[in-house]
């Protein structure tokens, strides 16, 4: 095993009361803040520009560095709010440059330690992909799916989905004046490192419709995170309800968790299936604005050995998704412990590939990322149900100095 924890879980504390965090917040959020504090209606669209520039252009942790706001309206700010991310609480490393962070959340009331969620950076050769979840755990229990096993806690809130993506950039150095860590992907073009973002973390991203498109207008505003709207990507395993207006109201690629040729196949491995049948499906996706070979849908499949893999069911996948632009993304099965599914063969994935394209679909492989620590598709699952990142570490030093006695 070739990874590291470069930030253990410290011994839980008693919450505190905290100020609120500006960071991740939309721009009537900041406009709220500032008038919470008696800035008058008049002067706050200007300061809420000032603050947007400072926190999402510049990536400022402190509101003393914002130079371009008085002294006195600063100390105002930082003493009623902060500019504070997600605390990392482990970061892992794997073999192949793909980080996972654990996140814990700012507590939501006196109770609440904070709740915990994985986001990966996935580096490649032109781009840099970041997977952002959108649930703590997920209400979906999908059979293949890691994250399945963990109930759902919450939605995540705008600010939290958000910041996900602030965190990236700050641990990587892709904010002005920052620099990147050592080892860091380093885009060849001069781009950003976090070019493109995926909602395949956990949760189902359309049963938390309102945060993730909130979190999308952010992301996306020109005067800040200034993502392209092509450049991110929302898969659903299904909700067929509001996959028309995820077109309309944020217009991203789309992706679908589909795995699955038969409704009786599907009904086990997606039980969401059951309400929103294949047939309706992909109707819905006949019908998603602004589909056209420009704007293709994904169609997820994971290689399931003996399962979902046969030429027969090659065929009738190319026969379901006649008339839809798409591409078909077939992904080697990541395993997990306690799973009792395996990964197809790799001969049986080439075959089931060459099918989907001599008709006409791109049907690339994707190359498992970050198996070596749970970074893969399907592996999330927050750390409250695994090890703590400081007992992880313990094993992993045992496991060396085993290794070191044997040799």
């Amino acid at each position: 095993m070739n990874l590291s924890v470069a930030e253990a879980a410290s011994p839980a504390a008693e919450p505190v009361v905290r100020r609120p965090s500006l960071a991740g917040r939309t721009r009537a959020g900041l406009d709220a803040a500032l008038a919470e504090i008696g800035i008058p209606e008049k002067e706050r669209r200007m300061r809420v520009g000032q603050l947007w520039n400072w926190i999402y252009h510049f990536g400022v942790r402190d509101f003393a560095e914002m130079t371009t706001i008085g002294k006195g309206l600063r100390a105002q700010l930082a003493e009623h709010f902060t500019l504070d991310l997600p605390e990392v609480t482990a970061e892992q490393v794997s073999s192949d440059g793909t980080r996972k962070w654990l996140l814990r959340m700012a507590p939501t009331g006196p109770r609440d330690r904070g709740a915990e969620i994985e986001c990966v950076y996935i580096p490649e050769v032109d781009r840099g992909t970041l997977c952002v979840s959108s649930q703590v755990g997920c209400t979906l229990t999908c059979t293949f799916c890691h994250t399945g096993t963990q109930r759902l806690v919450r939605n995540l809130t705008t600010e939290e989905i958000v910041t996900q993506l602030m965190v990236a950039r700050d641990r990587l150095g892709d904010f002005p004046h920052r620099s990147a860590p050592e080892g860091a992907f380093v885009p060849n073009d001069g781009g950003r490192f976090v070019s493109n973002i995926v909602f395949m973390g956990m949760g189902e991203p359309l049963y938390n419709f309102d945060g993730v498109r909130d979190a999308i207008g952010v992301i996306t505003d020109d005067q800040g995170l200034s993502l392209g709207r092509r450049r991110i990507t929302v898969s659903t395993s299904g909700v067929v309800p509001q996959i028309g207006p995820l077109g309309d109201e944020m217009g991203t690629m789309l992706a679908i968790s589909l795995h699955a040729v038969r409704d009786e196949l599907r009904n086990e491995l997606v039980p969401l299936n059951k309400k929103y049948p294949i047939k309706d499906l992909l109707e819905a996706c006949r019908n998603y604005p602004g589909l056209s070979n420009a704007k293709r849908i994904t169609f997820e499949y994971v290689m399931l050995k003996g399962v979902n893999d046969s030429d027969a069911e090659a065929r009738e996948l190319v026969r379901l998704l006649k008339g839809i632009p798409a591409k078909i993304n077939l992904i080697p099965f990541n395993p997990w412990p306690g799973t009792r599914y395996e990964c197809s063969d790799w001969e049986r994935i080439e075959r089931f590939s060459e099918i989907v394209f001599k008709a006409g679909y791109a049907s690339p492989v994707r190359t498992p990322r970050g198996r070596d620590i749970l970074a893969a598709c399907g592996q999330l699952k927050s750390e409250t149900e695994k090890l703590s990142a400081r007992a992880r570490l313990m094993l992993e030093q045992d496991e060396a100095e085993t290794t070191a006695v044997a040799h």
